[in-house]
Formats: C-alpha cells, sequence, structure tokens
C-alpha cells in the first residue's frame, strides 16, 4: 500500500527527498572505491528483501532511488530500506 504524501514527508529520513514516486539520496564518498564498497553493501541489504532500488554510481557520489514500482509508489519498505541504508553510511 503506497503511502500519502504528508505520511512521507513525516517519516521520511533526514538526508532523503521525496520526487514525485520515488526517495532518493546522494552519497558522498572520499573516493570511488569507498563508493563501491557502499553499493555492494546496500545491494545485499536489497536483495535480501527482494526490493531492488536505482543506484547511479559517481566518481565520488552514488545517488539511490527508492519506490515500490508494483504498488505504484512510496511504501514503509522504502522508508525501512532508507534508513537501513543510511546506517551503513
Amino acid at each position: 500500500m503506497t503511502l500519502t504524501a504528508d505520511e512521507v514527508d513525516e517519516q521520511l529520513p533526514a538526508a532523503w527527498d521525496r520526487k514525485g514516486d520515488e526517495i532518493v539520496r546522494t552519497y558522498e564518498f572520499d573516493d570511488y572505491l569507498a563508493g563501491v564498497e557502499f553499493v555492494r553493501d546496500i545491494a545485499a541489504i536489497a536483495d535480501e528483501e527482494f526490493h531492488h532500488p536505482e543506484i547511479s554510481v559517481g566518481f565520488r557520489s552514488v545517488e539511490v532511488r527508492l519506490t515500490n514500482h508494483e504498488a505504484g509508489g512510496i511504501t514503509e519498505i522504502d522508508l525501512e530500506m532508507a534508513a537501513q541504508f543510511d546506517d551503513e553510511f
């Protein structure tokens, strides 16, 4: 079940932004390999939860986008995963 915009805004972790039907965060790193290591860590979480984000890797940054395509928007699992990803950072 998707959350309303107000529900998302109330529960969204501090460094994340809501953009349409996704939540988005860009993580910054000292170097490329640190970002790749972070992607490896969050990919394991995503695979365990069987809920896979869109991930873009840059030279010193990683952008993560979460949404629930089946539900058609942002759900509790997206917010929970965002918090788990922040714990890995």
